[in-house]
């Protein structure tokens, strides 16, 4: 049976954990070569990376701060090098410092701006490259469900998720012609190392009742919204925000 990303190349960030690690693993099992970016656990990148290679695709591990824009061009260049191409790009690599706006210091407005939405610009600057080279192309940004109807407490992380939304909708004005697709996906509450003060006491089930299915979503259930908007199944969807969050936006 064909898989659905035979011969493809992907590169996705801050891959080492989380929906980063799920997406990396969906795109692997469909067909996908992966390279990924990580910053903290080496051990973690390497097992994922073996991980990968176990479904008999390519995969490679790249320490790269998608924040900072020489890291990105030299990341790209590497994988454009060593696996030929870049088909699919997903920017994943997020951060949250989360705090009343009357105490948000400068500095922590400014990093998660940084690693949220500096980095979905400074890679998608470098990938257009190839990708218009080759005449095709998907990049999928990862939004959130904040960056729609905001929250309280988290003004830094909503500004920035906003913010992806506006730059994908531009950028698939710009690419469309040269048939490169970009789309954003606005994740809901889904269980992950990152959310998991959700689950506990009270606020957890005044979460939960804002959710018309009733429950938290999975990291594997936005890998699979993906893998869609990865593959040619989504080959006429551009500069759309696919809000993955069990219709708690509704």
């Amino acid at each position: 049976m064909n898989k659905l990303l035979e011969g493809k190349i992907a590169i996705v960030t801050g891959a080492s954990r989380g929906i980063g690690e799920a997406i990396a693993v969906k795109l692997a099992q469909e067909g996908a070569q992966v390279a990924f970016t990580f910053l903290s656990s080496e051990e973690k990148a390497r097992a994922l990376e073996d991980r990968l290679k176990s479904f008999g695709v390519k995969a490679k591990a790249y320490k790269s701060n998608a924040g900072v824009y020489a890291e990105c061009e030299t990341l790209v260049n590497d994988v454009v090098k060593e696996f030929g191409a870049v088909d699919i790009c997903v920017n994943n690599a997020g951060i949250s410092k989360d705090n009343l706006l009357l105490r948000l210091s400068p500095e922590q407005w400014d990093e998660v701006m940084d690693i949220n939405l500096k980095s979905v610009f400074n890679m998608t600057k470098q990938v257009i490259r190839p990708m218009m080279k080759a005449r095709k192309g998907s990049i999928i940004n990862m939004s959130s469900i904040v960056g729609i109807r905001g929250n309280a407490g988290q003004s830094s992380y909503a500004a920035s998720k906003a913010g992806i939304i506006g730059f994908t909708k531009s950028v698939a004005l710009e690419l469309g012609s040269r048939n490169i697709r970009c789309n954003a996906i606005a994740p809901g509450f889904v269980e992950t190392d990152m959310t998991h003060y959700l689950k506990d006491g009270e606020g957890a089930k005044a979460f939960l009742e804002k959710i018309p299915l009733g429950r938290f979503g999975s990291s594997e259930e936005i890998a699979s919204t993906t893998l869609f908007l990865a593959s040619d199944m989504s080959s006429y969807i551009t500069g759309q925000v696919i809000s993955a969050c069990g219709g708690l936006n509704i």
